[in-house]
């Protein structure tokens, strides 16, 4: 069984995400909204429009790979002691 973080980054890349998620098949999928400057539970537009896309997101996760998506955090601090064998997504590192 594999577990893969999968964190979400700017809208143009959700097709992209999920296709290196489908690659590395995975067993369960935990996903990182990382940088969330947006309260999710809040009743503004903006935060109703991440909350959709998120949800769509996820449905196409489980769709295309067959995964259970067990988890939704929006720091790395909610993840601390968790274990993935993957990681996918988020920003490539810039050198200094």
């Amino acid at each position: 069984m594999s577990d893969l973080l999968a964190i979400v980054g700017p809208l143009d890349t959700d097709e992209e995400l999920i296709e290196q998620i489908a690659r590395r098949r995975p067993h369960r999928v935990t996903v990182l909204v990382e940088d969330a400057q947006t309260d999710l539970a809040s009743d503004e537009s903006n935060a109703a429009g991440i909350r959709d896309r998120l949800a769509a997101l996820l449905r196409m996760i489980e769709k295309r790979t067959g995964a259970i998506v067990v988890g939704l955090a929006g720091s790395r601090d909610e993840l601390a002691g968790w274990r993935f064998d993957r990681v996918v997504g988020g920003r490539a590192p810039v050198a200094v």
